[in-house]
């Protein structure tokens, strides 16, 4: 029996290409799909076909899904700045209704779609689960508010057309192929070089990105249409992540425990800067703003579905440190 295609969205980034690896190692054929302009630094050995176009262009995403039996939809613009904000929501809104239109368009059977935990309320109580949608309005930042959208246009499609899409919210990945970074790869590599001195009291949840490749296959498999499953690991104070890095590096953790509200004026100079370089800035008012909360959630729901499981969080830190290494990045 001849392998079926899925054509895999954002296979130059950090997650989507280790999601088509995870795809391929599992039999599928798989097909890229990948700007003429995106990095090719992740896709030197990438296990399929690349074909080139943009997702917010619904013409070209149909013509990569021509004889896909599945869609993994990954990609995204993942920053937490921009000069102009409203770029962000966009990209991820337009681009999301351009590649679940042209998959209704070419009956795609089945769908993974990448949403984030950027979706979601954190629970003062404890950790959070899918229970806890954000509106647009409730949303700190562009690319909350970009992720609330889009994932809100998919379930819209799932209620009113069929989309036979599941959603999958990842915590925050870590490991190797980080390659933008994302903004955590930042704070692993300022960390690992010394640049950390000190930490605001915040926590995230941490998750090996191969686990959320894994669990990206598993829900495209057994996952409920139109259901949401949070992809985590393990919940981390700040500090702690700092420890460990350290510890990992050879350095002296940092001791100094900053409050947010008087870093708030350095923000907004270092956005203003930035909107003159054009360089994201490392600092800005919606981090601090998000790090008011204790991102921490339960991936229990994705655990009794389809056995979703997440290695030790250290594990992360640890790929994620040799392949900047490995990659001169460190």
């Amino acid at each position: 029996m001849e392998a079926e295609t899925i054509l895999i969205t954002g296979v130059s980034g950090f997650v989507g290409a280790r999601v088509a690896r995870r795809f391929a190692a599992a039999g599928w054929r798989v097909r890229g799909l990948v700007r003429a302009t995106s990095p090719r630094r992740l896709l030197a050995d990438f296990p399929g076909e690349l074909v080139e176009g943009d997702m917010r262009d619904e013409a070209a995403v149909a013509r990569a899904l021509a004889g896909c039996a599945g869609l993994a939809h990954v990609a995204a613009d993942y920053r937490l700045w921009a000069r102009d904000p409203e770029e962000i929501v966009r990209a991820n809104r337009e681009g999301t209704r351009a590649v679940m239109l042209a998959a209704l368009a070419c009956q795609t059977r089945r769908i993974v779609y990448t949403s984030s935990v950027a979706t979601l309320a954190p629970d003062p109580a404890g950790p959070a689960d899918e229970e806890r949608p954000l509106t647009e309005e409730t949303a700190i930042g562009a690319y909350k508010r970009s992720k609330v959208a889009a994932e809100r246009l998919v379930e819209s499609l799932v209620a009113t057309r069929g989309l036979p899409a599941v959603i999958v919210n990842p915590s925050t990945p870590i490991g190797p192929g980080d390659v933008k970074p994302t903004p955590t790869g930042r704070i692993l590599l300022d960390a690992a070089a010394g640049r950390m001195p000190a930490y605001v009291d915040t926590g995230l949840n941490l998750v090996h990105v191969d686990d959320v490749a894994d669990g990206h296959y598993r829900a495209f498999q057994k996952g409920l249409v139109g259901r949401r499953y949070i992809l985590g690991g393990a919940d981390v104070p700040l500090r702690a992540l700092l420890e460990e890095v350290a510890r990992q590096s050879g350095r002296r953790p940092p001791s100094v425990r900053l409050p947010r509200r008087p870093l708030m004026p350095l923000a907004l100079a270092a956005e203003g800067i930035a909107r003159i370089t054009g360089r994201e800035p490392r600092l800005t008012r919606d981090a601090l703003r998000m790090a008011g909360y204790h991102m921490y959630f339960s991936s229990a729901r994705a655990r009794a579905a389809f056995g979703y499981t997440a290695r030790p969080w250290q594990e992360g830190v640890r790929d994620a440190l040799a392949w900047f290494r490995a990659e001169a990045m460190l």
